[in-house]
């Protein structure tokens, strides 16, 4: 359960919401302080690529998807995955879609 400006936001046991609807920007502000993280503008395209991929597709991406298509959308930078990890070290997809309120990636351990 994380609190954001009094209002409490129900998550399971690793920090993913169970209720999608609960996902605002402070909340992905609040998750990355708790993981000693500032939100960059690069983090804040790939947290908005993420939540595109997820409307479009239903479910959110893994590291393969992720590294496959960033850097068509995005630009090459963002198909590395070392660069994908400077960003998210706790790993690109599972912590990427924790803060962009998605739910884990299928294949994510």
């Amino acid at each position: 359960m994380l609190n954001i400006n009094g209002r409490a936001i129900e998550t399971d046991a690793e920090g993913f919401l169970t209720n999608l609807e609960d996902w605002s920007e402070e909340l992905a502000q609040c998750l990355a302080e708790n993981d000693q993280m500032t939100l960059t503008q690069q983090h804040w395209k790939v947290l908005r690529w993420i939540r595109d991929y997820y409307a479009e597709n239903g479910v959110a991406p893994n590291l393969r998807i992720m590294s496959k298509l960033l850097g068509k959308d995005l630009g090459e930078e963002y198909a590395d995955k070392k660069q994908l990890f400077e960003l998210f070290p706790y790993n690109p997809a599972k912590q990427g879609a924790r803060y962009a309120g998605m739910p884990k990636p299928t294949g994510c351990v």
